[in-house]
């Protein structure tokens, strides 16, 4: 019996859950909106909610500790310094509730429920940003 466990399996081993959420948290707080299956975004939710409130506490002492407690959840310090100069500014004056979860339809190979996770009052020239390598046309002379 499954008693007090929460959380979903989500059919993967804990090791790879928590790489699979530090790395959907990094791209969530990169982009600041990715889209995947909802049993996923409801799951990834608390977890960055909670990295936003770890900021928002950082004063001038708590500081670094709070950054190598980023580094150490997310994983990527270009993202813990995001979460905490951009990010935890923004959301100074609200308590709580920094992301929405909406639903996407169903993922047309398998019919799996999808959703878009992305942070209120997000930045909309975050998506996309950065996401790989990007061909460049040169000019071809014959």
């Amino acid at each position: 019996m499954r008693h007090a466990n929460s959380g979903r399996k989500l059919n993967r081993t804990a090791s790879h859950r928590a790489a699979m959420f530090s790395n959907m948290a990094a791209a969530l707080v990169k982009h600041e909106q990715i889209k995947t299956t909802l049993p996923k975004a409801k799951d990834l939710r608390p977890i960055v909610e909670k990295l936003v409130t770890v900021a928002k506490r950082a004063n001038d002492k708590t500081k670094l500790a709070a950054r190598r407690q980023l580094i150490a959840e997310i994983g990527d310090e270009v993202s813990a310094a995001k979460v905490i100069d951009v990010l935890a500014p923004r959301y100074a004056g609200r308590s709580g509730g920094y992301l929405r979860v909406l639903k996407a339809g169903n993922r047309i190979g398998d019919n799996a429920p999808m959703a878009i996770i992305e942070f209120v009052g997000r930045d909309v020239t975050a998506k996309g940003k950065d996401s790989g390598p990007v061909m460049v046309k040169e000019d071809v002379e014959a």
